[in-house]
Parts: structure tokens; sequence; C-alpha cells
């Protein structure tokens, strides 16, 4: 049995049992008022007539009455019944096309339910909002496969072109192919890897630990200390104690990454880096700040996209491969936590990963 005709035959039910109950009551209300019998007679007769049994010509002018109501009641609830439940479940049926158009491969139908706001309006705008996050995951999620594709293809092609030089030419120095390929392997063993670690990380397969932010921020410090000197980049440290919650491995890679994409795209000499922890109410920010050349204000939104580097940023010996903030995207919103871009003034970036504050345990209350 469909929807529909249960709420038919649910209403029919309802409106013959109502009028049932309503019979009853008038039948019970009159016999209440109604004897038994009556003495017919004559007033121009002074001795008494005949019994007339009143209750039993009542019932018999009653009951054929009543059964027509009753009649009347279920051919009139089952036809109201069909039709209410029938404009009553018109959104669902929208909504079960929308699904049926979505499940077929089509995620930009929306379904848009007019009316005032109820629970099937509710349920329409949900599954509305629901299909956009879904065609826009949907779309980074080919966008990133068509990139990392792209991305792989590069080391892949060019280690074939040195093969094929090094087999045509065996004159070629074999060192320096060496070499290159050495360099070309660890590009696409690196972007492996990272490929790796972003999908990790959108999973949240990862065990959640107290973290100190503040920790990881002089740790990445330390270990990039060289290539800091090597470009020529101070690094300033400071902040409170940050205490959050989650992976320690991956909270280090994302603060590594920020020191390190701050080091390689900055001033040519001279630079600088400031790293900041912060501790506020319910949440930690970690920020990160290094000067630089000026960024105009429609690239900071497409630093985050895999793949996506700047003009200027493309030039230098450090690229890296292209998902460095990309993977500090992905591993703050595992943590549920928020990324902020901003270009600073003079010149660099200054990008803050606020996250929520570390849980106290039931013994530390």
């Amino acid at each position: 049995m469909s929807v529909r005709l249960k709420l038919t035959l649910s209403y029919a039910g309802f409106l013959m049992f109502a009028g049932i109950l309503l019979l009853a009551a008038v039948w019970v209300f009159l016999l209440r008022y109604v004897p038994d019998r009556a003495m017919l007679y004559n007033p121009d007769d002074r001795p008494p007539g005949d019994i007339f049994p009143i209750r039993s010509a009542l019932l018999a002018v009653f009951a054929p009455r009543a059964a027509a109501v009753l009649t009347f009641l279920l051919v009139f609830g089952l036809l109201g019944g069909w039709i209410l439940a029938g404009r009553m479940l018109a959104p669902l049926t929208r909504i079960t096309d929308a699904t049926r158009t979505a499940t077929s491969g089509s995620l930009s139908h929306r379904i848009r339910l007019p009316g005032h706001k109820d629970e099937f309006r509710e349920l329409a705008d949900a599954f509305d909002a629901m299909l956009t996050r879904l065609e826009t995951h949907v779309a980074e999620q080919r966008r990133f496969a068509a990139n990392a594709s792209h991305e792989l293809r590069t080391p892949l092609a060019i280690s074939k072109a040195l093969i094929d030089i090094a087999r045509t030419d065996p004159g070629q120095n074999t060192s320096e192919l060496l070499d290159r390929l050495h360099t070309v392997n660890t590009r696409a063993i690196d972007l492996t890897e990272a490929l790796l670690l972003v999908s990790r990380t959108e999973q949240r397969t990862f065990t959640q630990e107290p973290v100190d932010l503040s920790l990881m921020a002089e740790e990445a410090t330390e270990t990039l200390l060289p290539l800091a000197e090597k470009h020529g980049v101070t690094i300033e440290t400071h902040g409170d104690i940050a205490p959050t919650t989650g992976s320690q491995t991956l909270l280090l890679q994302l603060t590594t990454n920020l020191v390190h994409n701050a080091i390689v795209h900055n001033l040519p000499d001279q630079g600088t880096v400031w790293v900041h922890t912060d501790a506020r109410p319910g949440t930690v920010v970690l920020t990160v700040e290094n000067t630089g050349e000026q960024l105009a204000p429609e690239l900071i939104p497409t630093l985050t996209e895999p793949f996506q580097r700047g003009t200027e940023r493309i030039r230098t010996d450090h690229a890296g491969v292209g998902l460095g903030l990309a993977i500090v995207k992905t591993i703050t919103q595992a943590h549920d936590g928020t990324l902020a871009l901003a270009p600073r003034p003079e010149g660099g970036l200054r990008i803050s990963v606020e996250l929520p504050t570390q849980n106290p345990r039931p013994d530390d209350v």
C-alpha cells in the first residue's frame, strides 16, 4: 500500500469513527427523553386507546437515515482523503524526483520548494543545501584528480625522456642524467606522499590527542632554520601556550607547511617571518606572517586550492608540489578549525589557523 492510500484510509476511517460516535450520541440522547411505550387516545374519547411502541418506531426511522449518513461519510472520506493526501504528499514527490535526478548523476537540479516554511520545506531546503555541497565537493574532486594527473604526468614524462636520451646516446654523461632523474623522481615521490596525506586527512582516520600549537611552532621553526638562513630570512617565534586536540603529526605538518611557505615566498634578502600563537576563549590561534611582494587580493582565495601557485611564486627554486596550503586547509577542516588568509599592506601574507581549544579531561576539572 502506498503512503497516499494509507493516509486516505486513515482519513476515511477517522471520519467514519467520528460519525458513528456522533450518531450513537444522538441515539442515546433520544433514548433518555423518549419513553419506551405510550398510550394512544383521542382527546374526544375519554377511554384510553392502544399502547404504541415509540422507541421501535423511532429506531425504524433513525436506522436507515443513519446508514445513509455513514455511507456518505465513507464516500466523502475516501474521496476527500485521497485529494488531501495527494496535496500533502506533493512536496514529497518533488523531493523524490530530485533524489532520482541526483542518483542519475545530475547534481545541478534543485527542488526550491515554494510556500510557507513547514517540515517539507525544511526537508527540501536541507536537501538543496546538501546537493550544493555535494556538487561543489564533486567538482573539487574532479579538478583535483585532473590537476594531480597533470602534475604526476610531468615528472613521469621527464623521466621517460631522460631514459630515452640515455638509451639513444650511450656517450651521454651518465652522472648528470642520474642526478636529473633523482631530482625528478624525488619530486614525484613528494607529490604522491602529499596526495596520500590529503586523502588520509579528509577521511579523519587519525587519533585525537592533546597538542600544544606553541610547541609545534617551535619544532617547525627549528627544523626549517637552516632553510631560513639560506634564504636570508629571520624567524621570530612568540606567543602563549595553545592547547588543542587532534593529530600531533598532522598539526606539525600544518605548522611546518605554513613556516616553509612563509620562508620560500619571501623577499629575496633580509626577509622576516613571524610565528605567533594565541589562546582565546574556546579557541587557539596560530598566525604566520611574512614579508614579501604585494599580492593581488583576487589571488588570495586561490592559494589554498591544490596545485595553484601565484605567478611570482612559481619561479622560486622551492616551489614545492603545489599542495602546501591545500594540505594546511585540509588539516584545518579535519580539526574543525578555520583558515584565514589576508595580504599584508606592507607586502607578504598573513595566515591564521583557528582551532577549538583542548577539552579538559574529567580528572582536570
